[in-house]
């Protein structure tokens, strides 16, 4: 089938009480093997890229092997634009073809974050392309990310409540203590934030820098309002771990497929472990 978009996808994922994982997918073969936990659980699938991915072969590039993954399949996949980081890429990649965007203005002051929001909603919703936006802080650095320093990182209720009213954004990713990159020592996810936010709006909330959370703590967080799960690093890790043991194991193999292929099937391990935690297997 087509891409789709994520409006009605994280719509039914909120009135239905689960959530649906967003996945940063680097290469074709992550590609692949997010698609293949996606068609043996039966889930539908977010595939997203950062800036920093997007630098790396072009928007393009990585549209058109979610395209062709999406045409294969009778599974619902959305093609994401993760953290976008300005009006000009944002609609660079809505004219290309992504089917839903991020724009995270949570760096600039509020009113600057809102305006910058609510530029990109005006130009992705004349297309029917939702758009993502960001209010607090997620921290750490992860890509060309860098959220270190000394901000404070939680999302306000009443300044989320007054951002979604002026933006018109379709889905809200929020800060409640998580981290982009590798963990130091185990996270503790601001619960209590989250539902206060979760009170006073009626939009799919987003829960980034969600590699290394514990499981029960995402479960948690879903049952709060978080309707879009995202996963970079660990997928990162996973595909670097196959890859390095079969190289180890068979240092003549000079065949990328060779190596590729086990290194697909531990990301593809891990993406069918996390779509049972978010709860949407059998929800295609």
């Amino acid at each position: 089938m087509s891409l789709v978009t994520s409006k009605e996808m994280l719509e039914t994922a909120r009135n239905k009480g689960y959530a649906v994982g967003a996945f940063n997918v680097e290469n074709m073969e992550m590609v692949m093997a997010v698609l293949a936990a996606a068609e043996e659980t039966g889930s539908p699938v977010i595939m997203q890229t950062t800036p920093g991915t997007i630098k790396y072969a072009g928007l393009d590039y990585y549209l058109a092997n979610v395209r062709a993954a999406a045409e294969r399949t009778k599974i619902p996949v959305v093609m994401h634009l993760d953290h976008g980081n300005s009006f000009e890429l944002a609609c660079k990649a809505y004219r290309t073809g992504y089917t839903s965007i991020m724009i995270d203005g949570s760096k600039k002051p509020f009113e600057e974050n809102i305006a910058l929001t609510k530029s990109v909603v005006d130009v992705c919703h004349s297309g029917d392309v939702p758009v993502e936006g960001e209010l607090g802080r997620v921290g750490g650095k992860e890509d060309d990310l860098d959220n270190t320093g000394e901000v404070n990182p939680y999302t306000d209720p009443a300044e989320a409540k007054e951002f979604i009213e002026r933006t018109g954004v379709d889905t809200l990713a929020v800060g409640i203590g998580t981290s982009h990159g590798v963990y130091k020592g185990t996270p503790k996810v601001n619960v209590e934030v989250l539902s206060s936010i979760q009170k006073v709006t009626d939009i799919p909330l987003v829960m980034h820098g969600t590699s290394g959370v514990p499981d029960d703590q995402v479960r948690d967080c879903i049952s709060r309002g978080i309707c879009k799960v995202n996963y970079a690093t660990d997928l990162r890790i996973a595909f670097t771990e196959g890859l390095k043991a079969h190289i180890a194991e068979h240092p003549d193999d000079f065949d990328p497929k060779k190596y590729c292929a086990p290194a697909m099937e531990k990301v593809k391990a891990y993406v069918m472990q996390k779509m049972e935690v978010v709860g949407s297997c059998g929800k295609a």
